[in-house]
């Protein structure tokens, strides 16, 4: 192998390293191995979401960008109302049961009823609607942040709308 070959190689081995390094998930505290439960994460309320669902971040920051994993809780009889998000998310049952429908109308006839160990991938901007049974359902989330959430109806923003349910 000639000089300008071994030169070519390392260049593009730097590049190839260093396009990798930057697609690692960052952890939360990376030289310690995490464990999580629903009984030891710390559960704060969701501000994005209608009043009652709770949110664990596990992985990254939903604020950045990146990719991120959080874990979401939702009470008994909980619906999300129809709105799109900015990336594709990948949302994966742990318990309880959760409701997943396509279109701009809550409409619990047209959707699927997922049990835990199910998952669906959302592609982005698409519209649609969730909902929880009579039992608290917890869900896996993992997407690309700066997670956000636009609601069809933005009277349905409890950003925006103080009182919501």
């Amino acid at each position: 192998m000639n000089k300008l070959s071994i030169y070519a190689a390392t260049i593009i081995f730097s590049f190839t390293t260093s396009v990798f390094a930057q697609d690692q998930i960052e952890r939360m505290h990376a030289d310690v191995m995490q464990s999580f439960t629903p009984a030891n994460v710390k559960w704060q309320d969701e501000p994005i979401l209608p009043k009652g669902a709770k949110s664990a971040i596990l992985v990254g920051d939903p604020s950045k960008k990146g990719v991120f994993i959080a874990w979401l809780k939702f009470p008994a009889n909980y619906p999300i109302p129809p709105h799109t998000h900015p990336f594709t998310e990948v949302v994966t049952v742990l318990s309880g049961k959760l409701g997943n429908g396509m279109g701009k109308v809550l409409d619990k006839t047209k959707g699927e009823m997922l049990k835990a160990g199910s998952s669906f991938v959302l592609p982005t901007g698409h519209t649609h609607y969730v909902w929880t049974t009579e039992e608290e359902t917890i869900v896996e989330l993992i997407a690309t942040g700066p997670w956000d959430i636009t609601y069809t109806n933005p009277g349905d923003d409890p950003r925006k709308n103080k009182t919501s349910k």
